[in-house]
């Protein structure tokens, strides 16, 4: 009996194997996996003509003074439709002060032009000696992209919050905020007593436009 279950045991086993040699060989397994998407970078000039930086100084519980500076050159990129990165030169020299809290006309102090000329002084932005500012993006988080702000000279990490980004063909527009500490970049008035009064905080509202290179 134990000799004839072995010999049907073997049988088994040997006409499953034939089959299975025998059978339609199955296709290998398809790899389903999606691709990744939207990893397009694109590289956008910065539209010196339509962009510009907004800023805004206080003179605490007094008055604030606003003003505008262009840029110089730039560029911003994309990937996947996501900011990923950006290198930016802000013109100092080019000044616009947009506020209207100035002494009347004739007056010898505290006009718009005389404050031009005292911001572009060495009091404060040393115009002259440093005519430009510098940004470069080196992380971006969500809408925060954090870089490295070269004012006077001096460079800080600093981060400019609150970014918007749309685009529409082949152009751009990116916005967002930036507060800096003025006293970081050496931008303090040399009469410790009256530079007391202004607040440390500078607010620029960044605007840029582009085109895809």
């Amino acid at each position: 009996m134990m000799k004839l279950n072995r010999k049907v045991l073997f049988s088994a086993t040997l006409a499953t194997v034939v089959l299975a040699a025998c059978g339609t060989t199955e296709a290998p397994a398809t790899d389903t996996t999606p691709t990744p998407t939207g990893t397009e970078q694109i590289t956008y000039s910065v539209d010196t003509a339509t962009s510009a930086v907004d800023w805004k100084g206080t003179m605490v519980a007094v008055k604030s003074h606003t003003g505008t500076l262009h840029f110089r050159e730039g560029e911003v990129s994309t990937t996947g439709g996501v900011l990923s990165g950006g290198s930016f030169t802000v013109d100092m020299q080019s000044y616009l002060m947009t506020d209207t809290n100035y002494a009347k006309d004739g007056s010898p102090k505290g006009t718009r032009a005389d404050l031009t000329a005292h911001l572009m002084s060495a009091d404060f932005f040393a115009a002259d000696s440093f005519p430009t500012a510098h940004f470069v993006i080196t992380k971006v988080d969500g809408n925060t992209a954090t870089g490295n702000l070269t004012v006077r000279g001096h460079t800080n990490e600093e981060q400019v919050k609150n970014i918007t980004l749309t685009t529409e063909g082949s152009t751009i527009r990116a916005t967002g905020e930036l507060t800096f500490n003025r006293q970081t970049y050496g931008v303090s008035w040399k009469s410790p007593m009256q530079d007391m009064v202004l607040s440390n905080d500078i607010v620029l509202t960044v605007d840029l436009k582009g085109t895809a290179n």
